[in-house]
């Protein structure tokens, strides 16, 4: 239990301990805070927890959906957004390179994961369903031959790591289309397409979650990501 200091409230001290622990990482964006959980490790009760939720809630650190419930925001915006630009070129070269080392096996192997983000889809895990997508994605792009586009993969979902918890916490919709994706990257693979189809195909899937983000951010912000494009004066 988790005693205030003399003068501040229970209030205070709810908002202080998850205000911290968002600014040192402990909870990512797209964390899922409980609010029982919360209080349990503070000893108050679940009332200044709601307090601090909604403090923090108003200063943008801290979104709340129905059904949902409280979670953390998306802190690094534009960086999320070059991450994911980035991740899909390299991610794309990565899965075509690879295409012809990948065996049979690994085919089965892929294929098994994603059957498993798809039995999660009905009571979806947002966090669980990232790790297994990372997993499924590992299979595809671990053969690329050229170790300097792989390190490259690897930088990227070491980076997607720090900023988010998971995407799919935001835009959960976009678990059931991600699965379906899956199943066409694995027909294309197993059917020889060529390099170019490949490459296409695997970045247009991550672009796809970056694009249901960047729709569900202007939904529920008024100020949208900044477009990095250079714009033509008149």
């Amino acid at each position: 239990m988790t005693l205030p200091p003399i003068g501040v409230s229970k209030s205070q001290l709810a908002y202080q301990w998850i205000k911290s622990r968002i600014s040192d990482g402990t909870f990512t964006p797209g964390y899922r805070l409980v609010l029982g959980a919360i209080g349990k490790d503070l000893g108050v009760s679940v009332v200044p927890v709601r307090e601090a939720i909604r403090r923090l809630e108003a200063e943008g650190l801290i979104t709340f959906e129905r059904n949902v419930g409280a979670q953390v925001a998306m802190l690094e915006e534009t960086e999320y957004l070059y991450t994911m630009q980035t991740l899909s070129v390299v991610e794309g070269v990565a899965t075509a390179l690879s295409a012809p080392f990948i065996t049979t096996a690994d085919i089965e192997r892929a294929r098994t994961v994603n059957q498993a983000m798809t039995a999660s889809l009905e009571d979806l895990n947002p966090h669980r369903f990232t790790a297994l997508n990372l997993e499924f994605h590992s299979i595809l792009f671990e053969n690329c031959p050229n170790p300097h586009i792989l390190d490259l993969v690897h930088r990227g979902w070491n980076r997607m790591k720090v900023l988010r918890d998971s995407t799919f916490s935001f835009v959960p919709g976009r678990a059931r289309d991600s699965v379906a994706e899956h199943d066409n990257l694995l027909q294309l693979i197993e059917s020889g397409a060529d390099a170019l189809t490949l490459e296409l195909t695997a970045r247009a899937h991550r672009t796809g979650t970056l694009d249901a983000f960047l729709a569900y951010q202007k939904s529920h912000h008024p100020q949208p990501v900044s477009d990095p494009s250079p714009r033509k004066k008149a």
